[in-house]
């Protein structure tokens, strides 16, 4: 496993899996399976409702609690509500999370980061960041934190570089995290002509060059599986390196396309959303 350091000093892995869209039946399973083939960052969130799964699966994987970077997200019909971060402890049934995010750039976020900011003074959590801000938004943050964001998880792969974005970000000393660092799936960045060549070159898979040029690029990924063998290959990505030329190549294919595109109407909505964090099993 490569390592980063967080601008607080934190040590966070690059390389993790994401608990996105995975029941907590699938999540519980997912984890365990992660954390015996050597992973040990897990990401999950209030609106995945698999949190308790999540807390489940650490301690019967038998990996110690210091080894194993948790980070998970407040929802924003959570943002003002004092307890927010405790009753997310309580969900893990952790005593503190290594990464708590702020989901999402709607309603009172402002409040949301405050109660971030405290639960870190209070050692509760190690490091604070943001979910899905743009740039702009991330301004706002740095121009009224106590405590600095140490991470951005956003929407990164070869077809959406965001070049510009990481350019301002390594200037304010915060670290890159790519959600969809596959593209979402999509069959055809998988099947990408140059990607698929270096897959025979490495012998690897599509997926494995993609995850190894994000490490190579500076961001941290999550990749998403409850598939056993999909988990493990997601993590075998530290025996090879992709040349220089290689890295300008895929460069090259950025089209800064998207697959998900926020708006003012979805954001309202999520404001209204309260995900049934107390319903799951």
């Amino acid at each position: 496993m490569e390592y980063t350091t967080l601008n607080n000093g934190i040590k966070m892995p690059m390389a993790g899996i994401g608990t996105f869209l995975l029941t907590p039946d699938e999540a519980e399973a997912a984890v365990v399976h992660a954390l015996e083939n050597g992973y040990r960052l897990i990401d999950t969130a209030n609106a995945y409702v698999n949190e308790k799964a999540v807390g489940r699966a650490m301690k019967k994987s038998g990996v110690a609690r210091k080894d194993i970077f948790l980070e998970t997200k407040i929802w924003p019909s959570f943002y003002e509500q004092e307890d927010a971060v405790e009753k997310t402890l309580q969900r893990l049934d952790t005593d503190y999370i290594d990464l708590l995010l702020i989901h999402q750039p709607a309603g009172n976020y402002v409040a949301g980061y405050r109660l971030m900011e405290k639960a870190y003074k209070e050692g509760k959590v190690k490091a604070i960041g943001l979910s899905n801000f743009t740039k702009e938004q991330v301004q706002e943050i740095l121009d009224i934190c106590e405590v600095k964001p140490a991470v951005l998880q956003t929407e990164v792969h070869p077809y959406s570089q965001e070049k510009e974005l990481k350019e301002f970000l390594d200037k304010a000393e915060i670290r890159i995290q790519a959600w969809y660092p596959l593209g979402h799936g999509d069959t055809a960045l998988l099947k990408d002509a140059l990607l698929m060549e270096l897959g025979e070159k490495y012998k690897k898979s599509t997926a494995q060059i993609i995850l190894r040029w994000h490490i190579q690029d500076g961001n941290i990924v999550i990749p998403g599986s409850k598939n056993p063998e999909h988990i493990k290959d997601n993590v075998d990505l530290f025996d090879f390196s992709l040349t220089d030329e290689e890295m300008q190549k895929i460069k090259e294919l950025d089209r800064h396309a998207r697959y998900y595109t926020s708006t003012p109407e979805l954001l309202a909505k999520y404001v209204k959303m309260v995900p049934p964090v107390d319903e799951q099993k």
